[in-house]
């Protein structure tokens, strides 16, 4: 080999072992976050107009991290189109609690959050992708949780056979050689 034939070698080798010590505690799949964007247009939410209170001292208190007038409030305002009642669209709990109860009644984890995060975090760790597609930030999503995808037309089937009148699906795409 000659000097020129080693040093790239020695170079190609170098960035194969460096690209390998990368072990993130968290691995990322979808490199999209990695990427710069430009500011997103649809993220800019219009506020109510600010209005001259006539009583200064009828304002309430500041309310750091808490909720502005002004602020939109999508929940309270369809209530509001259709006649309900505001207050009890934004209050936390209100409205869904019998939908939460109806969920809970086998039983629930009160740390189902943190578990699943714990086990989602334990699969991404399993499923990083090959080493040059950590290397090349290659989008490893999909493939991590392919296997955890729903067959929908399986699906549809297993539910017509239990004799459940289901929705039909769209047709299967036709791969023509």
């Amino acid at each position: 080999m000659t000097v020129r034939q080693m040093v790239i070698a020695a170079f190609g080798v170098s960035v194969l072992v460096l690209g390998a010590c990368n072990a993130p505690d968290n691995p990322v799949l979808m490199h999209a976050a990695a990427q710069e964007r430009e500011p997103d247009e649809f993220g800019i939410l219009p506020t109510a107009p600010l209005e001259m209170p006539s009583d200064f001292a009828a304002l309430p208190a500041p309310n750091p991290g808490g909720v502005n007038r002004v602020d939109p409030q999508p929940r309270a305002d369809v209530a509001r189109a259709l006649g309900g009642n505001p207050a009890a669209a934004i209050a936390p709990g209100a409205v869904d609690g019998g939908i939460v109860n109806y969920a809970a009644r086998f039983g629930r984890s009160d740390n189902i959050r943190e578990q699943l995060a714990a086990e989602d975090l334990a699969h991404r760790q399993r499923n990083r992708g090959r080493l040059l597609e950590r290397m090349f930030g290659v989008n490893v999503y999909v493939q991590a949780y392919e296997h955890m995808a729903l067959d929908k037309y399986a699906e549809l089937e297993r539910w017509r056979r239990a004799g459940v009148r289901a929705p039909t699906a769209p047709p299967r795409e036709i791969i023509e050689d």
